[in-house]
């Protein structure tokens, strides 16, 4: 799978960018704030309906608008496929080859990408929240049926959590959602746990390969340790829900834990280590794409080299796999980053304009 061209118009400061990469190893090169990771977010947008720096859709227009657009073509499985996305005055409307998509979630594994930027260190240091989202925009992308039991997952905790709410709370009608978190719920639990296992092998071995000689692991941490006890779960905490009007346990608790040398990174990893195993995750995450989807995804990396050493920042990059396409941002001067120029495409952007050098 590789991107072959983005268009955007009035989106962030980008100028009306035309974007054509190579189907190799892509630089953007420029100073801070000049729209190296506009680039790579409008990518990001029009592949899963999302940015990852805000959740207001008004913050990615061009200051004082009230509208965006963006193209992105791409061939998938060999075949061509153009997403348009496109934001007016508070609504956003998606196009697949060029009809309309009446829900965003069809957006989703059409143009698959990883993307990783400097906050991804979050995945690592932050909440189980910023781990959860990894997954499930992973699985979502991968398995429509997984995204599907997510969608369903996500309205039946909503609803319960409105009986939760009021004064006098029906019990026949709290049992109908919790049959419905159970039901749902033991899919997300299954996908989760065998996504770890996998992601576990593959970031393992990257980790011992390319950053150190010592043990990288992943551990799911269900919030219910058996898939067929949410229901009961739920039943048995119906007292403690009703007093603080909300579903405390189930799914939507879960974690992965993280261990170098069998010690937890969130509370032990230096900040090296901790930014490291961030990009191995993403890294292993395009392994895991590649076994389920028989070809890469798109490798969205804003500033990966950043804050690493020069060691450590050449092994992460030639580690990006040669057949995958990668779109790579830094600010740094491109002579230092230890890729080939000769087999990379190289861009240069400046006050949101974007030329091939």
């Amino acid at each position: 799978m590789h991107l072959t061209s983005l268009h955007s118009r009035r989106f962030r400061g980008l100028a009306n960018l035309t974007f054509e990469p190579g189907t190799g190893v892509n630089i953007i090169y420029g100073a801070n704030a000049q729209g190296k990771t506009s680039v790579l977010e409008a990518v990001l947008y029009a592949a899963t309906t999302r940015s990852h720096r805000t959740t207001v859709d008004a913050e990615l227009a061009q200051h004082g608008g009230n509208e965006f657009h963006i193209t992105a073509a791409a061939s998938a499985g060999g075949c061509p496929v153009s997403i348009e996305a496109h934001w007016w005055k508070g609504a956003k409307r998606f196009k697949v080859n060029g009809l309309a998509q009446p829900r965003l979630s069809d957006i989703l594994g059409r143009i698959c990408v990883v993307f990783f930027s400097p906050e991804d260190i979050a995945l690592v240091k932050g909440a189980a929240s910023s781990r959860r989202l990894f997954l499930d925009m992973e699985l979502s992308q991968l398995h429509p049926p997984y995204l599907r039991a997510l969608q369903q997952y996500r309205q039946a905790l909503r609803q319960r959590n409105e009986l939760l709410r009021r004064q006098q709370c029906d019990p026949d009608m709290l049992a109908v959602w919790e049959t419905q978190l159970a039901e749902h719920g033991k899919l997300l639990m299954t996908e989760r746990a065998e996504a770890v296992h996998t992601l576990s092998t593959i970031a393992s071995a990257l980790y011992a390969q390319l950053i150190e000689d010592e043990p990288l692991t992943l551990e799911y941490q269900p919030d219910i340790a058996d898939a067929d006890g949410i229901a009961e779960t739920l039943q048995k905490t119906r007292a403690s829900d009703i007093q603080r009007k909300n579903t405390g346990r189930g799914p939507h608790r879960d974690d992965v834990e993280i261990h170098i040398s069998g010690k937890s990174a969130r509370s032990y990893g230096s900040q090296g280590q901790q930014k490291s195993a961030a990009l191995i995750l993403k890294l292993a995450e395009v392994e895991l794409m590649r076994q389920r989807m028989g070809e890469y995804p798109v490798v969205l990396l804003d500033e990966a080299p950043a804050e690493l050493d020069a060691e450590r920042a050449k092994r992460l990059l030639t580690a990006v796999p040669e057949a995958a396409q990668a779109i790579i941002t830094t600010a740094q001067p491109i002579e230092l980053l230890p890729l080939s120029r000769e087999k990379a495409s190289v861009f240069h952007i400046e006050r949101g304009r974007l030329e091939k050098q």
